[in-house]
């Protein structure tokens, strides 16, 4: 584990404007498509908090399941997110 000092904390921030501006670029998107657009999270549940804090925010919504195509999940679940619709 990494002290504290060393994280790196600007990932969250980071991994937000990715997801924005994947949920214009994109009709869908996924965990996976933020791991290839940006480096490795210092921690394997940040990107979940990602999508978590760009729902609450507004940005996405979840629309479907999938697996993922990543290697390094083994074919885990993956939520799939389309850019939040205006009511």
């Amino acid at each position: 584990m990494k002290a504290a000092a060393l994280e790196d904390n600007a990932w969250k921030d980071d991994a937000l404007n990715v997801i924005a501006r994947l949920s214009v670029t994109q009709e869908f998107l996924t965990a996976d498509d933020l791991r290839r657009e940006l480096r490795s999270a210092p921690h394997n549940n940040w990107p979940g908090l990602a999508f978590g804090r760009a729902k609450k925010l507004g940005l996405i919504e979840p629309v479907d399941s999938t697996v993922s195509k990543a290697k390094s999940r083994n074919h885990g679940s993956l939520r799939v997110w389309t850019r939040k619709k205006e009511s």
